[in-house]
């Protein structure tokens, strides 16, 4: 366990050292929040996939399909990875060319500043939930490593990932997100072969195992309408997020924007895999103390692979967990500093632009911290960010990129629709399908506001 503690540490020096390094290229706000718009087809699909790929695949998705066979997670990985895919069809072509720095930007000039300020509150508080989801994770890894108290794991990796954020920026996570995503393919390889090379059944062995009810994907008196709701909660939930869209950004043209998105869906099905068959297989495998279901990978990595391969496996989870949080600090720093405290202040120098980011990205670690201690479980705090209003931002997104109809108040009236009818049909109404319907009716009050303005100028 001392080597294993030993190495990620050293990883972890590894990965501050070069986001340090990287620092130093960056003088402008452009430079800090996009990357300075020039990454190729490697660099962007790489980012997108190690940004995707974090706490809810190795850690959360694997633990639910562990506890509830195959029900347990829809999610992951063809969720996300179709997730990913849509963004290449959908957003990418669209918005490329605009040259903007936020998302929000796009809001701003589509539909005006009011709609423009509302769309950050959204978009920044759902990415801090799913950033306390991978601070969590990254607190269960450490407390595995160490025997440390979760809530005092989750602490000391709040401090790193803070100080690993300030420095790089996009520029800086984008090279680093290469590199993890190397470190995360090659862990989980190792994982899965001396997981099933020990086993006397092998794969095919441990699937054939399964009872019916393990390998359905469909849970216990689950409807229809409720598997297809979960379904797309991952699938549309995540398509409209910051954290995609600055990586469109810094692609140096729309072809690798375009196909880069495609590559990274590809990669995220194929990896992805992994944990959610181990999670599957895992009771046969090995016991796991009431209470510890969080922790199932990682207790299966110690008790599988030989001694030398643990550090590398633990260093690939950590590769996964750093690649996605800093990422979701970067974007909702890029938000809330670009488009609201920066034009409030009316600051034009670049220097005070990067450290109003910079301030920005500590507070919203310190909201994410918050939010990790107080959360039940990681996989809850997912599901929480992948619908907190995200479907007015949905509506508003695609049909304002493809369409010209709608004006600031077609789309202030869908973002609170969607901030107020999700939970209005989850917990109120109790609806089979809460995150669908809200989708539905958003899309409604869009097009009915549409046809009003039409009639109304007639």
């Amino acid at each position: 366990m001392n080597l294993t503690l030993g190495a990620l540490l050293a990883y972890l020096f590894l990965q501050l050292i070069l986001c340090y390094l990287i620092s130093k290229k960056i003088k402008s706000e452009d430079d800090y929040l996009v990357g300075g718009r020039n990454s190729g087809y490697i660099l962007i699909s790489l980012s997108l996939f190690a940004t995707w790929f974090g706490a809810e695949t190795c850690i959360g998705s694997s633990a639910e399909v562990f506890k509830h066979g195959l029900s347990g997670s829809r999610a992951d990985p063809l969720g996300y990875s179709l997730c990913l895919i849509f963004t290449g069809l959908l957003i990418a072509p669209k918005i490329w060319n605009k040259k903007y720095v936020t998302l929000a930007d796009f809001y701003k000039e589509r539909f005006g500043s009011q709609a423009e300020k509302l769309s950050v509150l959204i978009l920044s508080f759902s990415a801090l939930i799913w950033s306390a989801a991978q601070l969590r994770a990254f607190g269960q890894v450490l407390s595995t490593v160490t025997n440390w108290p979760v809530e005092a794991a989750v602490f000391l990796s709040f401090v790193f990932v803070l100080a690993y954020v300030l420095f790089g920026g996009l520029l800086g996570d984008i090279i680093t997100d290469a590199v993890q995503s190397v470190v995360i393919a090659f862990g989980l390889f190792l994982i899965f072969y001396f997981v099933f090379k020990q086993s006397d059944q092998g794969f095919l062995g441990l699937i054939s195992d399964q009872s019916p009810e393990r390998l359905s994907l469909k849970g216990e008196s689950e409807s229809l309408l409720s598997r297809v709701d979960r379904w797309m909660i991952p699938v549309l939930g995540s398509l409209v997020s910051q954290e995609i869209i600055s990586r469109i950004f810094a692609s140096k043209n729309k072809s690798v924007a375009v196909r880069s998105s495609y590559i990274s869906g590809l990669i995220y099905i194929f990896i992805g895999l992994i944990p959610v068959s181990l999670g599957l297989v895992g009771p046969n495998l090995i016991n796991v103390p009431s209470g510890q279901e969080e922790q199932f990978i990682l207790i299966l990595a110690e008790s599988s692979l030989p001694l030398f391969f643990i550090p590398i496996f633990f260093g690939a989870i950590v590769s996964a967990l750093l690649a996605t949080i800093d990422s979701i600090l970067l974007s909702s720093s890029g938000l809330i500093s670009h488009n609201l405290v920066i034009p409030r202040l009316q600051i034009s120098s670049e220097k005070k632009k990067v450290f109003i980011s910079r301030l920005v990205v500590f507070l919203c670690g310190l909201l994410s911290y918050i939010l990790a201690i107080y959360s039940e479980s990681i996989y809850s705090l997912l599901e929480m960010a992948s619908s907190f209003g995200t479907s007015g931002i949905l509506i508003i997104t695609i049909l304002g990129l493809w369409f010209s109809f709608g004006n600031s108040k077609t789309a202030s009236f869908t973002l609170l629709s969607g901030l107020i009818l999700t939970p209005l049909f989850e917990h109120i109404i109790k609806l089979e399908a809460p995150f669908v319907s809200s989708i539905l009716m958003c899309g409604l009050v869009y097009l009915s506001h549409s046809v009003y303005l039409k009639f109304k100028e007639n």
